[in-house]
Parts: structure tokens; C-alpha cells; sequence
């Protein structure tokens, strides 16, 4: 794994997608250092890339995949809902570039209108490092919760693996300070996700999409006017949609996590659905087509768009 400082993410800008009346924003965190892509899929070659021209220069540079930390928030039905809250600050992490963040994580979320004590919902796609940092942050010596007032979802599946796994030190540090203190203050809430998906707030629903890890979920907004789907770890990159074999170096079930992938990129084929990549750098979202026997993401841009008074 790359040692390498990450950079931080760009100036903020409050943009995001209407989906009616559902609306989405990408809050970014840090854009990943330059080795994450080898590193995580290292089958994601220069030739491989070069067989998919229109990946560049947005989601690769010349020969590596380009990768980005960030959450999503999201507006449905009068609630504010956070989706997978990133690397988190003042972490000891065992990969530099992650170890000790300083970062201005939520001055941007307070601007895009989710200062922490308004949020209502944190979804956690799975519990993997990147997706749980800012679950808490550090209040003299101890970790409390960020989101004063919401409820912590995850899947049950998911939460019964970790549980029965012997995790590394690494993995037991990560939840003594993202995981454990919300589960101690009675936060999280464990949630039974059915193969056709479980609504948790008006037309937010949770999506299997194990793999990458046993319980894993993606996250689905029907909004009045459209529909979008946020990968959580099951598309890393947008590159695994024209080689959706290629698979990340820490899926669990590399052979589960392909068939995810061809399941959710078969739903949204020639669809107006926006697909919203966990990892994926700016422009982030985009609209799959079927293009000679493969997917490719045309990408589509945010616009402002207000949120709603608390």
C-alpha cells in the first residue's frame, strides 16, 4: 500500500444531484495518494485502462486508476442522512496515509447544509477503516459519537462477521475508536437486509451487495423523478465497469463480489439512473450504457442545489 501523503480534496463547492424529491451531495474527504489504485486493483493495468479511453483524465491518470474518500449526503422525506463517513480525523491508522487526518471534513458538511447535530441517519455500507472514521471524533481523550442525534445502521450480516472474526490490531483499533463508542452510547442499529432490499427512511433502501465483504450493502435512492445507486465498495472504480473481473485486493469473496457487480451494472444499464461511486473521484456520477459487450459511465456533474432549512 502506497506511504504516500494523500492530498487534500479540492475547495469545496455545494453541488450535488436532484433526484426529485430526493437530494444527494458528494462531501469530500482527501483524494487518495497516487499507489492506492495499484495497490487495491492491481489488475487495473495501464493496458487495461487503455482499452477503456474514456476513463481518462477524470477517474486515471496515464498508467494508474485515481481514487477519492468522501460521503454522501443525502435529503429524503425530512431527514438528513449520511452515507459512509470516510477515514476520520486523529485516527492511529497502520497506513500513513491515513494515520493522525487533519482535515476540514465538517466544516464542508456543515456547508453543504449537515452540520453533525442535524443529521438523523449514518448508513455504514460495511465496516471496513475508510467508511467509519468519522463515526466519532476525539473530545479530549475520548471518542463520541459525531452525529449527536442520529441512528448508526448497518447490516447485521455484516456486524455478525466482524464479531466473529479474530481481527488484527489494526482492525480491533479501528473499532475501539469508530465502531465501539457508538455501539456503547446505543447508536447503531443492526438491520436484517432481504434479497429485494430494506427501506430505511422514504425511499432510501438498502441493497445486498456482498463480496467485498459478507454484508456489505449498497444504497438505493428512488426519488420522485429518479433513481441512483451508491456503490459503497462493491464498484471501487469506474473501470471496473468495463472490466467488471477485475477485483479488489481485499474483497473477502473475490468471486461473490464480481457477481455483485454484473447484478447492480445490469440494473442500471440503459437506465437514467445515476450511479454514485464511494471511491470514485470527481465528476463521481453518471449513467451506465452498454457500449461493445462492456458498461461505460457517461458522467454527469453536480449543479447547486439548495437544502432545506433545519
Amino acid at each position: 500500500m502506497s506511504t504516500a501523503a494523500p492530498r487534500p480534496a479540492a475547495p469545496f463547492t455545494s453541488t450535488g444531484w436532484s433526484l426529485g424529491d430526493i437530494t444527494v451531495r458528494r462531501v469530500d474527504e482527501i483524494e487518495l495518494p497516487r499507489g492506492t489504485g495499484p495497490w487495491l486493483l492491481p489488475d487495473a493495468t495501464k493496458e487495461v485502462l487503455d482499452e477503456a479511453s474514456w476513463l481518462r483524465p477524470d477517474f486515471a491518470d496515464a498508467d494508474v486508476p485515481r481514487l477519492a474518500s468522501h460521503s454522501f449526503a443525502v435529503e429524503a422525506g425530512g431527514l438528513r442522512i449520511v452515507v459512509d463517513t470516510g477515514i476520520g480525523n486523529a485516527k492511529p491508522r497502520a497506513n500513513p496515509a491515513w494515520n493522525g487526518l487533519d482535515t476540514d471534513f465538517l466544516e464542508r458538511l456543515a456547508t453543504a447544509g449537515f452540520p453533525p447535530e442535524s443529521v438523523d441517519l449514518v448508513i455504514t455500507t460495511h465496516l471496513h477503516t475508510d467508511h467509519v472514521g468519522w463515526n466519532t471524533r476525539l473530545v479530549g481523550e475520548d471518542w463520541v459519537p459525531t452525529f449527536p442525534g442520529a441512528r448508526y445502521l448497518t447490516s447485521r450480516t455484516e456486524w455478525n462477521h466482524w464479531a466473529a472474526t479474530d481481527l488484527d490490531e489494526a482492525r480491533r483499533q479501528m473499532f475501539r475508536d469508530s465502531v465501539t463508542p457508538v455501539h456503547d452510547a446505543g447508536q447503531y442499529d443492526l438491520v436484517d437486509v432481504p434479497e429485494q432490499g430494506h427501506e430505511v427512511a422514504p425511499g432510501v433502501f438498502l441493497i445486498p451487495a456482498p463480496g467485498h465483504t459478507p454484508g456489505q450493502v449498497a444504497v438505493e435512492l428512488r426519488g420522485s423523478d429518479r433513481r441512483a445507486l451508491i456503490t459503497g465498495d462493491s464498484i471501487h472504480h469506474p473501470v471496473q465497469l468495463s472490466h467488471p473481473h477485475v477485483h479488489s485486493c481485499v474483497d473477502i469473496d473475490p468471486a461473490q463480489a464480481v457477481r455483485t457487480r454484473a447484478r447492480l451494472l445490469d440494473t442500471l444499464a440503459d437506465t437514467e439512473a445515476l450511479l454514485l461511486g464511494t471511491h470514485f473521484p470527481a465528476p463521481t456520477a453518471g449513467t451506465v450504457r452498454r457500449e461493445n459487450g462492456r458498461y461505460r459511465l457517461l458522467t454527469e456533474h453536480g449543479s447547486e442545489i439548495r437544502t432545506t432549512a433545519a
